[in-house]
């Protein structure tokens, strides 16, 4: 939770704290699966205090150790007067259906080639990242709000231009480095990316040297194009810069409902690079005209080049409230097949919920 991480972290100190001192209760209740609590036991039993002090001493300095650790970890990402100085984000997503938002996967399942055998990877995205406030002030600042009357409501409101009130405010900024780890995999047309590199159907061969065929004649009799499409995986890291505005002002004003601003905006440009880039083969069922027999193979892509560099610009927003929703967008290139890197993703968060969050806000009278 934002701007909670020195109470989390002081809470773990106090329980790891505790831990120790109920370590030889428990597993003197519970001697069966050993441990340092039954050890102590077991000397303190036949008097054997040279072990059982080596023993206490043993963990007196792991204890202190660990407390001194949780303390070095707390000054990292806090600083004395609380505030996050690291935040941390973790991201899944992944498709409704090969339907639904999952446009390769509906194209590799019912427009592929006679005779390939590919089974359609689900998109799958995880990200794992953390952002270190290198810099975390305050500064003067004005926002807008919008003048509003409990009898504007229905048609008054929609027919009326609204009036606004530029409110000045202080804008909490924090700005950041970023660095984390992106997996994803994904089902992906092969012809464009072919295309765009000058290549052919061709260029995908078999053991033999044997490529693909460009075209087939339908049971129509009509020349169709060969759709090849593959599954791609992707590992990545990233590394970046971020800044972020804050802010939390309430206003009440003398003829109108009172107005809020409690935006939490951050803009962020990362670089990757992908130490891992995979592209499966191509696995096509080939049956001879004339002997009628069928042949499985597995066609290689490494004639496509795929680019291990990436670069992504990006927008998060939401609420500091208890119950609302969020949105953001982010594009650029991931690394992929050269010719196939470019993306766009826009999305809606609703509902967002939080917990212990600080409503303290800058408040002016009417």
């Amino acid at each position: 939770v934002l701007g909670r991480a020195h109470i989390f972290l002081d809470l773990l100190r106090q329980n790891a704290a505790i831990a120790w001192t109920l370590l030889t209760m428990v597993e003197g209740l519970s001697r069966a699966e050993g441990g340092i609590g039954t050890l102590l036991l077991n000397q303190s039993r036949y008097f054997h205090l040279d072990a059982v002090f080596a023993i206490q001493i043993t963990i007196l300095v792991y204890g202190v150790s660990q407390d001194y650790l949780f303390g070095k970890i707390k000054k990292i990402i806090c600083d004395a007067s609380g505030k996050d100085k690291m935040d941390f984000k973790a991201h899944f997503r992944k498709t409704y259906s090969s339907s639904f938002f999952d446009l390769s996967r509906d194209l590799a399942k019912h427009t592929s080639g006679p005779g390939l055998k590919i089974q359609p990877e689900v998109f799958n995205y995880y990200e794992l990242g953390g952002t270190y406030h290198f810099k975390d002030f305050e500064s003067e600042g004005k926002t807008t709000m919008v003048l509003y009357k409990a009898n504007y409501k229905g048609h008054h409101w929609a027919s009326r231009v609204p009036q606004r009130a530029e409110v000045p405010c202080k804008v909490r900024k924090i700005y950041g480095a970023r660095l984390g780890a992106i997996i994803w995999n994904s089902t992906t047309e092969l012809n464009r990316a072919l295309k765009k590199q000058g290549l052919t159907n061709a260029n995908l061969t078999n053991p033999e040297g044997v490529g693909l065929p460009l075209t087939y004649v339908d049971a129509n009799g009509f020349t169709q194009n060969f759709n090849v499409f593959g599954n791609i995986y992707s590992t990545s890291i990233y590394s970046g810069a971020s800044i972020s505005w804050f802010r939390n002002v309430a206003v009440s004003f003398d003829k109108f409902e009172e107005g809020l601003d409690d935006g939490m905006l951050t803009l962020f440009f990362d670089l990757q690079y992908a130490p891992y880039l995979k592209m499966d083969p191509v696995t096509y069922t080939h049956t001879d005209p004339i002997t009628s027999v069928s042949t499985k193979e597995d066609y290689s892509t490494k004639a496509l080049k795929m680019s291990p560099f990436g670069v992504r610009a990006g927008i998060d927003g939401k609420f500091n409230r208890q119950l609302g929703w969020a949105y953001g967008g982010e594009m650029g290139l991931r690394p992929s097949l050269q010719g196939r890197m470019f993306y766009f993703m826009f999305k809606i968060s609703f509902p967002i919920f939080g917990t212990n969050l600080d409503y303290k806000v800058e408040s002016f009278g009417k």
